[in-house]
């Protein structure tokens, strides 16, 4: 399957306008942002559990790093509220599951093998640090080689100025509106700039959104068919 896989093309989704699709698995049914490859794939998916469902045990060939944005997901290390930023390193393994039900925004075999850092991070008690304009807040969550990652906090009015993204640029929307010369993007929306790509982003009524940068010209471990199911 082929779901925007060409990392040169730019693309914006409104997740809202998408059907939750089932998975292989009984209770967790996906919303597909992008993907190349079939159950195992590159992939940016939004993923809801049902309360009580579960994801069969699987090995990350290609990493995956997600973010919870509602309610509390869970394997063998551990439980991750509403907020918590979690990356598991190329290889890792785990059976993930919710008690409760919950909501993730979730990244397949887009990892470096070099990049071993396993990160878990709850963005709800992290600080936050200023940024390069007036009206803009960071909270970093992971760097590796050109790769950044981070919360941007973006105060009504605010904008920065025109820089071009070396090496792409994916952002999610979590609350507010962000803005640039080609639209404006509410809560929910996802968009990937790619590399070389130019803009003036602005937010009028402020909004927080994930961000990553630097990664979109790097190229990814290929797909191993025995690797990660998501």
């Amino acid at each position: 399957m082929k779901l925007h896989a060409d990392l040169q093309e730019r693309v914006v989704v409104k997740t809202d306008t998408l059907a939750w699709q089932d998975s292989p698995m009984v209770g967790v049914q996906r919303r597909m942002l992008e993907r190349d490859g079939e159950e195992v794939a590159r992939a940016t998916s939004l993923v809801r559990y049902e309360p009580g469902s579960y994801f069969a045990a699987h090995t990350h060939g290609g990493g995956e790093e997600f973010l919870v944005l509602d309610g509390i997901f869970s394997d063998e290390q551990g439980d991750y509220g509403t907020g918590t930023y979690v990356r598991n390193p190329v290889g890792s393994t785990h059976r993930p599951h919710s008690k409760d039900g919950c909501t993730i925004l979730v990244k397949l075999w887009q990892m470096q093998p070099q990049d071993q850092q396993r990160v878990v991070i709850d963005t709800r008690q992290a600080c936050w640090s200023p940024g390069l304009v007036a009206g803009l807040q960071v909270m970093p969550l992971h760097t590796f080689g050109t790769e950044q990652v981070a919360l941007v906090k973006w105060a009504p009015g605010t904008t920065f100025q025109r820089h071009r993204h070396w090496g792409g640029e994916e952002i999610f929307v979590l609350d507010g509106t962000f803005v640039d010369e080609q639209g404006m993007y509410p809560a929910g929306t996802w968009l990937r700039n790619p590399s070389g790509s130019v803009h003036t982003p602005l937010s009028h009524e402020g909004c927080l959104i994930y961000v990553k940068t630097g990664h979109l010209d790097v190229v990814a471990p290929s797909v191993n068919p025995l690797g990660s199911v998501g």
